[in-house]
């Protein structure tokens, strides 16, 4: 079985999430490769130091450049704060490095841009870590409406709620600095959200007419305690907005509802039928078409289970 030499730099949430599942991959989806955990990066040496020790990883560095220049890597994954994204992934790239970089993709459209030129002139592969398309009821639910199983889409509609800030006695984070994160709510919640949409109603959005607010404008200075900082990104977004194919939708997104954990909730509207999704209850899909009996019609409720794909990988 071939190796891939991994890096990751961020050892945060994602960079963790992310160093497990390469080391499951290999048994898990039977590709023929087989990621080696090469090098982790954390701007701090001892938690890089631990993360190695922890994760499984040959070595450890707290320069990024070093995962970029290392040539037993062919792989890196983007965990850090969003305002580095580009630098990193651009050198990458120009490195020859295969990229995986977390959403959002940046802190700004020039810098997104900057980086999509560089994966076009590069031989490496990208990606953007929305990951929410590969959920086996989301991936049926895009085969039921390319099916017509409820006709044509007409309307989407979607929120993505969560509760990780909701708490204004939290203290100030990176997340909440247009600098280091650029939009919040909007960037790291609600991008979800987009690409989904895009992913079933199989378009892009071409019209917006939206909102942001910031619910929380100061929390405490963990740097300086007493002291308070302001939140100057959104923490709440909401939207009306028009594809290009034609469908019409409100899309919404929130950091600081409480209540929610992981609150990704959809609905696609079509001309025959209704498809409706919740993340917190991911292995279910709800179905209305208009070919039910009248007298017996409703919602039904669809199990995901190993006629799913990708489900059956994990049995």
């Amino acid at each position: 079985m071939k190796e891939i030499g991994i890096g990751v730099i961020g050892t945060g949430f994602m960079g963790k999430a992310h160093s497990i599942a390469y080391s499951a991959s290999a048994s898990v989806f039977g590709t023929g490769l087989r990621p080696r955990l090469e090098i982790v990066c954390d701007l701090s040496p001892d938690r890089a130091s631990q993360r190695a020790t922890d994760l499984g990883f040959n070595r450890y560095t707290a320069d990024w450049r070093e995962v970029v220049n290392d040539p037993a890597v062919d792989l890196i994954s983007v965990c850090t704060p969003n305002d580095t994204h580009a630098e990193i992934s651009i050198a990458a790239l120009a490195a020859g490095k295969h990229v995986w970089c977390e959403k959002p993709m940046s802190t700004s459209l020039g810098d997104s841009r900057e980086m999509a030129d560089a994966a076009a002139d590069s031989t490496g592969q990208t990606i953007i870590g929305y990951n929410y398309t590969k959920n086996p009821a989301v991936t049926h639910a895009r085969r039921l409406i390319e099916s017509g199983a409820i006709g044509r889409v007409a309307a989407f509609f979607c929120r993505y709620d969560v509760d990780n800030e909701a708490d204004g006695d939290r203290p100030w984070s990176w997340r909440m600095s247009r600098d280091q994160s650029g939009t919040g709510a909007n960037g790291d919640v609600l991008s979800h959200v987009i690409s989904v949409a895009h992913y079933l109603t199989g378009s892009t959005i071409r019209r917006v007419v939206g909102d942001i607010a910031i619910v929380h404008e100061q929390r405490e200075d963990p740097q300086n305690k007493g002291s308070q900082k302001s939140v100057d990104n959104d923490d709440m977004v909401a939207a009306l907005v028009q594809f290009e194919n034609g469908v019409h939708g409100h899309i919404g997104a929130s950091r600081v509802t409480w209540g929610y954990k992981c609150g990704l909730r959809w609905e696609v509207h079509g001309t025959k039928g209704t498809i409706i999704f919740e993340q917190e209850r991911l292995n279910e899909l709800k179905l209305f078409t208009r070919q039910d009996d009248p007298a017996t019609d409703g919602f039904r409720t669809i199990l995901t289970g190993p006629q799913h794909p990708p489900y059956s990988a994990f049995l």
